[in-house]
């Protein structure tokens, strides 16, 4: 995608075409999925929306992974005692997904585990599926992470509740 067109598609990007997307009742399943998800496993999992970037990030050819590391950072999804932090970022003018984890389970699973979860997530949104879309990940990304960090009745370090930047 040229420049020009990337920079349209954010430009018209607008919070209201955020709140259609991931409406409250959305957003409320999203946080259980991600609540019934951690009782399942000792990872920590955060999601956040982002509507559009700044003219000036897509002039300075900001990507949504970029960005997502930056809102990993952010949000202090890397703050956990196990380094099992995990951010399922969407970029909603992009329609892309990133997930990206700490350490801890990065060093288990790598950019290539997760990458399957993220095309599944970016063709339901494509079909304008946000809800199914979400869930869908979350479930995915659930089973990944109780894999490699099995329950452990650990302390619920992160909110569970998505955010939307």
């Amino acid at each position: 995608m040229t420049v020009c067109k990337r920079l349209y598609r954010h430009l018209g990007m607008t919070r209201w075409r955020q709140r259609q997307a991931f409406p409250p009742a959305t957003l409320a399943a999203i946080e259980a999925a991600i609540a019934s998800g951690e009782s399942r496993h000792g990872g920590q999992v955060r999601f956040a929306v982002e509507d559009a970037l700044s003219p000036g990030a897509i002039l300075g050819g900001r990507t949504a992974q970029s960005r997502a590391i930056e809102v990993f950072s952010l949000l202090r999804v890397w703050d956990t005692e196990h380094n099992n932090g995990v951010l399922v970022y969407v970029l909603l003018a992009d329609r892309a997904v990133e997930i990206v984890a700490d350490r801890g389970i990065d060093a288990r699973v790598g950019a290539a585990g997760w990458a399957g979860i993220c095309e599944q997530m970016e063709t339901a949104f494509g079909r304008r599926d946000f809800r199914g879309g979400a869930l869908d990940g979350i479930a995915a990304v659930t089973g990944v992470i109780a894999t490699h960090f099995p329950a452990g009745g650990g302390p619920n370090e992160l909110p569970d509740r998505p955010v939307l930047l």
